[in-house]
Formats: C-alpha cells, structure tokens, sequence
C-alpha cells in the first residue's frame, strides 16, 4: 500500500474516505471505467473496513456468501454457505489485486478535517499526521460500524486485569482457564461467546437485553456444489438471485406489517425450549420486545454454550467496576481476570470524528445535530460535491447492504460525470432533502423497529437515522439516476 504519498500537487478527481466495502467497490467501479484519478485514504495498517477489524473468534457474516459480495466481483469457491471472517477478508484482498488497487490506497491515514474550498470549488483535506490533499469531490466510505463503543459504567478505567473491545480482539490474552466477563450480548458476542466457553474457568454474561436469536441455516459447500460452481458460473448468480429474494420477502413482515413477526416468534420460543432445559435460564433469555425491534441474531452455538456449567448469565445491571470484577445492582461482586466488551458501535455518529466544513463554514456536526439525514442516503444540504456511501436510512434489517452500495455506485458515478460537464459543484437543495428525510422517517413509524424498544438503529433522542424504510428494490429505483432539478448545479 501507498504509505508515503507526499502531499497532493494536483487536485484529484476523487478522494475516498475509508477502504471497506463501500471505498473498494467505488474504486473497483471507477478502474471499471478506465478511471485512475483518485485516492483512498485509510486511517488503519491496511484494508479491509470491519472485516479487517473485527477477527474476533468465530467472526462470520449473517448474510449469505453469495449476497454479500459484488455481483461485478463473484467468488465461486466460498467454502460456506454464510462465511468466516478470514474468508472475507481474503475476498476483500483478492478484490484489490484484480483490479490494481494498492497504488491507490494510503493507509495509517485517518482524516481530520476536510472543508470545501468554495472559491476554487475543490475539498481540502487534512489528515492527522499532517498531510494535505485536495479533490474536486469528497466520497466517504466510513461505514456506520468502525467506531467500537464502549459503556459508560463507572470504574471501567480501574480494573486491573487485560480489558478489550471484540473488534480490537487481544490475540496475546490467553483466556485458557480465565475468570472472564462479557458485556454485552449483541451480535459479535454471540460469535464469540461459544469460541471461548469451553476454554474458560468461569465466564458471566451481562446482559442488558435478551436478543432473539434463530437457527444459523449454515453449512460448508459440498465438493459437487463447489465443482458445479466452477464449471458453470451462472449457477452461483442463480443462488445469489434466489437468496436476493428470499431476504428481500422478508422485508413485508419488517415494514409493511409488522404483525406478520407473531409466528416467528413462535418459531424462536420453540427453538430456545429445545436448547435450553432449564426454565429460569429460559425466561433470562426470552425478550419482552416484539421480534425485529432490535437486530435478529443467528446462530447454532449461542444457547448450547450458555448451558455449560461454567457459564452464567447475569441479568442484574452493572453497578461499577472494581480492580478485581464487576459489581451488579445488587451488591454481588463478581471476580475476574479479563473483561471483554461485546457492546457494538457508535452507530449514529456517521463521520466522527472528522471535521466537515461546507457553504460559508457550515460544520456537519452542526447541520446533524438533530440526527444524521441526507437525501438518498448519499447528500447533504450544504456540502457540495460530498457523497456518503452507506449514509443515513441505508442500512438493512431484511437484506444485503450490497446491494444497497451497489445501488449508490452507479449514482455517484453520475454525479462525478457532472462534474466533467462544465458544472464547479453540485449542492443537493435544502426542500429535497427535507421532503425525503419527512417520507422515510414516515415510512419508519410503521415498522417493526417503532414497535416500543431501543435500538442501535435510532440516535439518542429517538430519531430512525440508520434504516432504510423500504425495499431495496425501491432503493435502487430511486438510486437509478440523479435528478438534477434536485441539485443547484453552479456553474
């Protein structure tokens, strides 16, 4: 990778914010299109985005092989069915090298600041080793999971014992015959929770909030699936296209009506009866909220380890945190050696903790403080010649957000070609955007996420700004091309 570009002489065409998913593709689809004039700036060693970062044990993706990864881009030979984190990451790596990517990336480069030059209709860019780069226009590719969260318990920064986030796994912790404590039963725990079980002494589990967990309908490829695979490519777009929609079914229960959620939850009760016996285990494990409100986890491994002895599950809240354990609500001390957060990721705060700055000084952070919104999840009033990938309202509970980036490509895409048509820059208007953030959070209230819990999914003041509200198929219909009456073009 490109570590040591000096400081931008000519301004780019394109300057890419972050290398997961979201920048590779935009990359791969700008090489697609003969084009070399653009830059990936990533704040970490080398790419990758959370596949990279979260290698936890047990680190797997939910969506299907075959829908999460590009339909320009198929793999053929995923061993399984939902893939390993390994497997992803080497995709991720396979992807650059085909399409020649790491001349063009530079990692250990996280931005600081980027502020839009209106006179000279170009984005500076400052990262925080100090190099400066300029572009006509400003793609961020951050994601909405890079930032780990941590909770806000008091005494956190007093225990004494190796302390960690999933996403920033200790390698060089040895959990083997360890008193271990987890925060957190999200979706990254219940992946790592049954890794580590057996090797410990003791583990507890605090759990704020019982998740619904299903079946994982996982299973390796058989060397006949594998053969067929190889041999006949269009075999593998036809089980991405069947996956598409299966997923996408779905989304009538998630959006359209929510009631149609009742007879899974009947599936998930049976299915935690046959896993766990014991029935005060059962009812710490069984959510008051109706399934979907928060994300639908799966796995095949979650409730046998919690049946292992050595496992407790806490229902208590977390009171403080000692030198030697956790204390919960109830004055019990528990002692431990290592703490492990599985508590997720400052989801709402899209591009923190950059520093944006278009029209007249206008600070992002300033123009969001209401919540992130920006009109098709890609711009924002204010910030000209700015496009977010996988923005405000564009995540999925239902589907692949592959297809949702694949959706945004094409768009962005159009909009770069603008700016090679004689226009300086091109601002979304104020109306549009608000005319589009009123229909989705709409749209919103009438889904299985408003159903009465918290979410990941909304900010701190109740406000939906990481779902999208519809299909994805709607999505990409308003993604097909840019209306330009919806922009001011300056010329």
């Amino acid at each position: 990778m490109n570590n040591n570009t000096p400081e931008q002489q000519a301004p780019l065409r394109v300057l890419i914010i972050g290398s997961g998913f979201a920048g590779l593709g935009l990359a791969m689809r700008l090489r697609q299109r003969g084009e070399d004039d653009f830059l990936i700036l990533e704040k970490g060693g080398e790419p990758g985005g959370t596949w990279r970062d979260n290698d936890y044990p047990g680190a797997a993706c939910d969506v299907p092989s075959h829908l999460y990864s590009f339909s320009f881009e198929p793999k053929t030979d995923w061993t399984r069915r939902y893939a390993p984190q390994a497997e992803i990451f080497a995709y991720v790596r396979q992807c650059i090298a085909r399409h020649d990517l790491a001349p063009r990336i530079r990692c250990y480069s996280e931005v600081a600041e980027a502020w839009f030059d209106e006179p000279a209709a170009l984005w500076r860019v400052t990262t925080t080793d100090g190099a400066s780069f300029s572009a006509r226009a400003l793609v961020s590719a951050c994601g909405q999971l890079n930032r780990p969260l941590y909770p806000n318990i008091p005494g956190l920064e007093r225990f004494a014992g190796a302390s960690f986030h999933s996403a920033r796994w200790r390698h060089d912790v040895d959990l083997a015959g360890k008193r271990v404590a987890v925060i957190g039963t999200g979706a990254s725990a219940i992946q790592f929770v049954p890794q580590i079980a057996a090797k410990v002494s003791k583990l507890h589990l605090f759990q704020r909030t019982p998740a619904y967990v299903l079946p994982k309908p996982d299973r390796a490829y058989s060397r006949f699936e594998l053969a067929l695979m190889q041999r006949w490519p269009w075999t593998q777009k036809l089980d991405r296209a069947w996956q598409y929609l299966f997923h996408e079914a779905r989304g009538v229960a998630f959006f359209l009506l929510p009631a149609l959620m009742k007879p899974y939850r009947q599936l998930f009760l049976r299915h935690l009866a046959r896993e766990v016996a014991d029935p005060v285990l059962r009812a710490k494990l069984t959510p008051d909220y109706p399934l979907g409100c928060k994300r639908i986890l799966i796995s095949n491994d979650y409730y046998p380890a919690l049946v292992q002895p050595q496992v407790e599950v806490v229902g208590e809240a977390i009171r403080e945190v000692t030198e030697r354990g956790i204390v919960t609500a109830d004055g019990v001390e528990r002692e431990v050696d290592v703490l492990i957060h599985g508590t997720g990721f400052a989801a709402s705060d899209f591009l923190a903790p950059m520093q944006i700055r278009g029209l007249g000084g206008l600070d992002l952070n300033q123009a969001w403080q209401d919540g992130a919104e920006a009109y098709k999840g890609i711009s924002v009033t204010g910030f000209p010649n700015l496009f977010i990938l996988y923005g405000p309202n564009t995540n999925l509970g239902h589907n692949s957000i592959i297809y949702m980036l694949e959706s945004q490509f094409p768009y962005v895409l159009d909009c770069l070609a603008k700016l090679e048509e004689g226009v300086r820059y091109l601002d979304v208007r104020q109306p549009v955007q608000a005319a589009w953030n009123r229909r989705v959070q709409q749209a919103i209230e009438r889904s299985v996420w408003e159903q009465g819990c918290s979410n990941w999914y909304k900010n701190a003041a109740g406000k939906h700004t990481n779902n999208w509200s519809g299909f994805t198929f709607s999505y990409r219909r308003h993604t097909r091309r840019p209306q330009w009456s919806d922009y001011d073009l300056v010329r």
